[in-house]
């Protein structure tokens, strides 16, 4: 297989992984209507991300576009999302980062409204970092939402709220964003059922970076 059929290839998957994560966010909850978008890196150079304004239900692997880095559509016909800038400020931030996922999941995005950080009151924030910092408000689909989330996500985070809108995960590949951006509403879930019985304990910072030690050798591939 030479490098481009090598590339039509991975193109290819990662546009059926993205038609699909688009359902399970709809099926998870973590979204409403044609809200968010999700996106992967092809290549070096290009971007598979979910199409504009298209229902989740509706979108085969033939709608996600692939875009470049200069915004330009290289393969598909549908328009890319709107948040393709901030999609791309991320890539360009974080050589680490291989999908990022937006979302308006409920108990998250309503600490995002109230412009609170979650906090490590469950362990599983270490999924994000030590706590799951909050963007200052931006109008959607600018370049300056892409530069307050990239500012806020830094190099230490996996996940940050955005300010009256909702969340933003990345991670290796689309499943690991995917299961970072669940892992943000349940323990912003978590927080806010315990804030409204009494006053949640919050776990050390050394303690969680502890977790995210253990996490990177968890799973069947370690």
């Amino acid at each position: 297989m030479n490098e481009n059929q090598s590339l039509d290839q991975s193109a290819e998957e990662t546009r059926s992984t993205i038609a699909e994560h688009g359902r399970k966010m709809l099926e998870q909850g973590l979204t409403k209507g044609t809200g968010g978008n999700i996106s992967a890196r092809v290549g070096d150079d290009h971007i598979a991300i979910s199409p504009s304004g298209m229902p989740y239900n509706s979108v085969e692997t033939e709608d996600v576009p692939v875009m470049d880095f200069d915004g330009e559509r290289v393969r598909g016909d549908r328009d890319p999302s709107s948040e393709l800038s901030m999609h791309s400020q991320v890539y360009r931030r974080r050589d680490d980062v291989g999908a990022v996922l937006h979302n308006h999941s409920p108990y998250a995005t309503t600490f995002a409204t109230i412009d609170e950080p979650i906090p490590a009151s469950h362990y599983l924030i270490a999924f994000a970092g030590n706590e799951v910092p909050v963007a200052s408000y931006e109008t959607y689909a600018t370049e300056e939402l892409g530069n307050a989330a990239v500012e806020t996500l830094g190099d230490d985070h996996n996940a940050c709220l955005l300010q009256n809108h909702g969340v933003l995960a990345v991670g290796d590949d689309v499943e690991s964003a995917f299961e970072t951006a669940l892992m943000v509403e349940y323990c912003a879930r978590i927080q806010y059922q315990s804030m409204a019985i009494g006053e949640p304990t919050i776990i050390p910072e050394e303690e969680v970076d502890h977790l995210q030690s253990k996490f990177e050798g968890y799973g069947q591939s370690n």
